[in-house]
């Protein structure tokens, strides 16, 4: 079973994950994570801590001379902005006094702090958003780039950008996958089409200058799965329920939709269903869709058409205008303090989704083809590709 656990604060000194399931012998360089955590910090309309961080992953276990050993690997990301906060988030007993001084009893709105800190019986809200900050994502993008490594192996590819950003969309047919697998990187906004990245950058500087923020829509896309992948038989088993399931425990996710998700709900049948035909190829089943409305998922399982994947982000609720919100100290109503903060994420967070989906997928591929090493892995993916070939 490949899972993965986390831990980390995001002023404490670092964070690390834990993986546990990969098969040996997977190529495996920290460049080809570093790559992917550089591509979190990207993005048009991010705040100061993106100046401070470089975030680079240091892997400390489970791989040896550039391949993995099949043992649990760690991954360690250093968090710069510890210099600044040792007294605070010092791990040692501090006086009582010193707690005192700096503890949190205003809850933000938007933030997990008045819920975690009713949950956990805590006085100090610290304790809460360090932990739910999404600097926690860094180590889940380390954990999805070394997924992403397992998929290209075996021939499957992922790719996300940015469809919808304040209100301002990406229109007309759906890009092919080669354009979503390349030309979000040369977007501040990671939108394939410039004039529609050059409207979404207006929008942000607006909200900017209004002291707002902004939220939007990723999608991600997936290539070359094999049918079958997920299952029927179970409600917990189901590729789609997983990574809606993944997508949905992103910081600022509040919906997903799959193919053409709450689209269809609008349409006839007739328009919706992927109607089924017979075409030869070497490789692979014969069986099409002849479109894919389904986004690549029917009953719980892949159809081996492409994976068609949305979440919906909410902006960041820090704003420079602030909300009102109560001290849970003496209970006195006052206007929520702005912090140091982002205008708008939805760009972050495709590279977010891409990574938590990849590392749900390459979870599905595992269940089904097994293998302790990557060759029996290949092997088994192979012999199954041989029998749908007959089918």
């Amino acid at each position: 079973m490949l899972r993965y656990l986390t831990a980390g604060e995001s002023h404490g000194p670092g964070l690390t994950v834990i993986i546990e399931g990969l098969p040996a012998g997977l190529p495996l360089r920290a460049d080809q994570v570093d790559f992917w955590l550089a591509e979190r910090q990207k993005g048009y309309g991010r705040g100061g801590r993106m100046a401070i961080e470089k975030d680079q992953a240091r892997i400390t276990s489970g791989v040896r001379s550039g391949r993995t050993l099949g043992s649990p690997l760690a991954l360690w990301v250093e968090n710069r902005d510890w210099a600044n906060w040792t007294k605070i988030m010092d791990p040692a007993e501090n006086s009582a006094s010193h707690v005192k001084a700096v503890s949190i009893t205003r809850p933000r709105p938007g933030h997990a702090d008045l819920s975690g800190g009713l949950k956990y019986g805590l006085t100090d809200l610290r304790d809460v958003l360090e932990r739910a900050s999404a600097r926690e994502t860094t180590v889940r993008v380390g954990a999805g780039a070394v997924a992403l490594r397992l998929l290209e192996e075996l021939g499957i590819e992922l790719a996300a950008h940015v469809v919808r950003l304040g209100g301002v969309a990406l229109t007309g047919p759906p890009p092919p996958f080669a354009t979503v697998a390349t030309k979000p990187f040369e977007s501040e906004v990671r939108c394939v089409d410039p004039a529609v990245s050059a409207r979404m950058i207006k929008r942000i500087k607006k909200a900017k200058a209004e002291g707002d923020s902004l939220g939007g829509v990723f999608e991600i896309r997936a290539k070359g799965l094999p049918p079958g992948l997920g299952s029927h038989v179970q409600w917990d088993r189901k590729a789609d329920g997983r990574l809606a399931r993944a997508l949905m425990s992103v910081q600022s996710v509040k919906a997903v939709e799959v193919g053409l998700g709450l689209a269809s709900a609008d349409l006839p049948g007739s328009k919706v269903h992927d109607e089924i035909g017979w075409k030869p190829a070497k490789g692979r089943d014969g069986y099409r869709r002849f479109t894919n409305h389904a986004g690549g998922i029917e009953g719980g399982m892949t159809t081996g058409e492409e994976l068609v994947l949305r979440a919906a982000m909410k902006p960041i609720p820090t704003l420079l205008k602030p909300l009102r919100s109560v001290d849970m100290a003496d209970h006195k109503a006052y206007r929520a303090k702005y912090e140091r903060s982002d205008v708008c994420t939805v760009p972050a967070g495709a590279v977010v989704g891409l990574a938590v989906c990849a590392f749900e997928l390459a979870t599905l591929v595992l269940e089904k083809f097994g293998g302790d090493s990557l060759e029996q892995l290949k092997g088994s993916l192979a012999a199954y590709g041989r029998e749908l070939e007959k089918r």
